[in-house]
């Protein structure tokens, strides 16, 4: 789907500039160029659909199901569930969770599928089904599945809804463009003019946090010297799991390009669990994903987010320490 994005990242960094791809600034740079176009296109088409679902699913009445009946936590668990489903890196996940604070989902359900969808896809599973076998990949999918629900329910009983945006409340606040097409007379061809404008519009709103969070993450992606990670990571100690987690945090990658990375830390001595926690600090918990939540959330959610989600990511992996 993105061979095209490769091509241009390509000839623009090794063929006009001239750069060798196996040059810190050549690859720092061509995954700049990569991720940049790859996230933005991402970005719009994500927006786009969600208009169109906002069009002509009928929210109000998914959030009114929530309201009126006890699900006993399992509304957690589907969204999780639903976030595994849906192969978004944390930046692409941004805009579904606008979708759903602007159709009233409760922001715990809504913070489930934020946490899962990157970390759980089926390009992932299918590369750790293929490296590590069966039993692995099932903990590692249904670990992920319940950090989601379990965070997710911690974030709704917080009550972090006051900690959102100005700029997001104010979206949940207007109208959304619902299921009304026949009321109002308007055909899809009609209002699709509108559904493409709200979603440049979002991609307008979050374009300087994109730019910077993957600046961040092509830095280190360029100049993070090789073996560094082992060198920390390889000893087995309680520890290292909350050092892989902080470790993780400045970088940037999805799953399907740090999946053949843990399984050289596994080859190469660092514990199962210790990679996982890693990899999972690095799809789901990195700083430019900070960078970009800053658009939607303050930073004193942010912090909140990012402390539930480390918390769990730890637990996780010294677990599969111990039963891996």
């Amino acid at each position: 789907m993105f061979t095209w994005i490769e091509w241009l990242a390509d000839r623009l960094i090794f063929g006009l500039l001239g750069l060798a791809p196996d040059t810190h600034l050549g690859e720092a740079l061509h995954f700049f160029v990569y991720d940049t176009v790859k996230i933005l296109l991402l970005l719009f088409l994500i927006t786009f659909i969600m208009g169109i679902v906002n069009a002509y699913f009928p929210v109000e009445r998914l959030r009114s199901f929530l309201q009126r009946n006890r699900l006993f936590g399992l509304e957690y668990l589907l969204a999780s569930i639903f976030g595994a489903v849906t192969p978004f890196c944390s930046c692409s996940s941004v805009p579904l969770f606008i979708g759903f604070v602007r159709g009233g989902i409760p922001i715990g359900v809504t913070f489930a599928f934020l946490i899962t969808s990157p970390l759980v896809n089926e390009v992932a599973l299918a590369l750790f089904l293929g490296m590590f076998g069966l039993e692995t990949t099932l903990i590692y999918a249904g670990s992920g599945i319940l950090l989601g629900a379990v965070g997710g329910w911690v974030l709704g009983r917080l009550g972090v809804e006051r900690y959102l945006s100005d700029w997001v409340q104010k979206m949940a606040e207007q109208p959304v463009l619902t299921g009304d097409f026949e009321e109002n007379g308007q055909t899809f061809r009609q209002r699709l003019p509108g559904i493409t404008q709200e979603a440049l519009s979002i991609v307008r709103g979050v374009l300087l946090y994109v730019i910077v969070g993957i600046g961040i993450g092509a830095a280190m992606h360029g100049y993070v010297p090789e073996g560094f990670f082992e060198q920390y990571l390889g000893g087995g100690q309680w520890w290292t799991v909350p050092l892989a987690v902080i470790l993780a945090v400045p970088m940037y990658a999805n799953a399907a390009g740090i999946v053949p990375v843990i399984q050289v830390f596994v080859a190469k001595g660092i514990p199962l669990g210790t990679a996982i926690a890693f990899m999972m600090g690095t799809i789901g918990l990195s700083l430019p994903e900070a960078t970009l939540l800053k658009k939607v959330m303050t930073m004193k959610l942010i912090l909140i987010f990012f402390g539930v989600v480390t918390t769990f990511i730890i637990l996780s992996g010294l677990l599969f320490n111990l039963i891996l």
